[in-house]
């Protein structure tokens, strides 16, 4: 009498490596949708969290000194001051702008040349375009979060407060 073999045949086993491979073909485009949705969400709150910060900023600071005019004076320090206010975390109150956090890269600058500064200007850009992200936001003293009506690519810098607050070019997140 002949052996029976046990196991599976070639054809078996390249089966279910197909049918494997559909799955995640299926599945991983899903999956980097949803990380790009939660870095731009991400975005939207580290905003929030800027023009948070602006406003204690502003009142810890008098108004004779207005808003800081860039992230570093937001960040921590020791000790904390009008430099260095501690109001946000070491990724976004980093020591030189760009600041990098969740796949995004943030500004925070000002129209102002000199004390007191009366504006500012927060903006977002995908580190990499339609893969950490695909769109561009920014926010200014009005506290309203925009984001780039056409946006095509990630910004080469900062967004300025004229550029921000201009319709043609940002809408209210949601509007």
């Amino acid at each position: 009498m002949a052996k029976k073999q046990k196991g599976f045949s070639l054809i078996e086993l390249l089966i279910v490596v197909a049918i494997i491979l559909i799955i995640a073909a299926i599945a991983i485009p899903n999956l980097l949708r949803s990380k790009q949705a939660a870095n731009e969400a991400a975005a939207v709150a580290v905003l929030r969290g800027v023009h948070t910060s602006q406003a204690v900023y502003i009142v810890q600071f008098t108004s004779s000194i207005g808003y800081a005019d860039n992230l570093v004076k937001l960040g921590p320090g020791a000790p904390c001051d009008i430099n260095h206010a501690c109001l946000s975390d070491e990724m976004i109150g980093c020591t030189a702008q760009p600041c990098k956090k969740s796949g995004f890269l943030f500004y925070l600058t000002s129209s102002a040349t000199a004390l007191p500064i009366l504006d500012y200007t927060s903006s977002a850009t995908p580190i990499q375009w339609a893969q950490t992200g695909s769109q561009n936001y920014c926010t200014n003293d009005d506290g309203t979060i925009r984001t780039q009506k056409a946006p095509a690519s990630s910004n080469s810098g900062a967004v300025i407060h004229t550029d921000c607050a201009d319709q043609t070019q940002y809408v209210p997140v949601g509007g």
